[in-house]
């Protein structure tokens, strides 16, 4: 074990069991900290910054899971655009009111300096503190390690520049290609194919239940990471370990 303190249960691990060998990481809420837009969402509309910013990711989530599930995809559009749609809707959600009838020019025409910020601040979300510190012992003991995220690929990369995380990433894989989120069984198999590994040989990290139970149906290692000390999905299935930090990764390779 590491001395970080960060491994809470080891669930479906047999001892013995090889090192995977090759670890991918979810992006938003895993190496991205989502709700950290929300000290400029409490800026721009005082009283409803953090809020805001559970319904906005909330409401994103759901949008990936309509498009990709409704009318066998015909509804498909990027991440960037469901995500600046969900922005939209939680603004309308929280600050404007039901009760308040503006058109959708009018609304635009108050608010889209401020949904341009926000969306610009989606950009260079904070990463947490121990992840860099994390990639970089992957690095040095030549793991090939990498992001398999819902993001547009212009997106990630915009994050892994604004993090820092240039140059330790050896596979950043975006779904857009293949027009399906997660937790779409197409998704988890492009993992697959950019490492050329099994998904049993390689380990997916999640801060999302919901993604790591995906990850684990579809046949990965799995790591939950449960920064905010959450109940896991009740649906039957564990991950392989969960942890309290990124740090959790790396007692898979003590």
């Amino acid at each position: 074990m590491s001395n970080s303190s960060s491994s809470l249960l080891a669930q479906n691990t047999e001892p013995g069991h090889r090192p995977p060998r090759a670890v991918l990481f979810d992006a938003y809420g895993t190496l991205f900290d989502v709700y950290s837009v929300a000290q400029l969402a409490e800026e721009l509309f005082p009283g409803h910054g953090q809020a805001l910013s559970v319904l906005w990711r909330d409401k994103q989530i759901e949008y990936t899971r309509l498009v990709t599930t409704s009318n066998h995809g015909a509804h498909y559009q990027p991440f960037s655009v469901l995500t600046r749609a969900a922005l939209i809707y939680a603004i309308k959600k929280m600050v404007v009111g039901a009760d308040e009838a503006l058109t959708q020019e009018d609304f635009l025409l108050e608010h889209e300096p401020a949904i341009e910020m926000l969306l610009a601040q989606y950009q260079h979300l904070d990463a947490f503190p121990e992840n860099l510190a994390v990639l970089q012992q992957l690095k040095a003991r030549s793991i090939p390690i990498g992001i398999l995220s819902n993001g547009d690929a212009a997106m990630l990369q915009a994050a892994v520049h604004s993090a820092g995380f240039d140059g330790l990433l050896d596979h950043v894989i975006s779904v857009d290609p293949i027009a399906k989120f997660k937790t779409h069984p197409e998704a988890y198999a492009l993992g697959e194919q950019a490492t050329g590994l099994a998904a049993r040989d390689i380990l997916f990290v999640s801060c999302n239940a919901w993604d790591a139970l995906g990850a684990t149906w579809y046949g990965y290692t799995t790591l939950w990471v449960n920064r905010y000390h959450l109940p896991f999905e009740e649906l039957g299935t564990q991950p392989t370990r969960t942890g309290a930090d990124l740090r959790a990764v790396l007692d898979f390779f003590a």
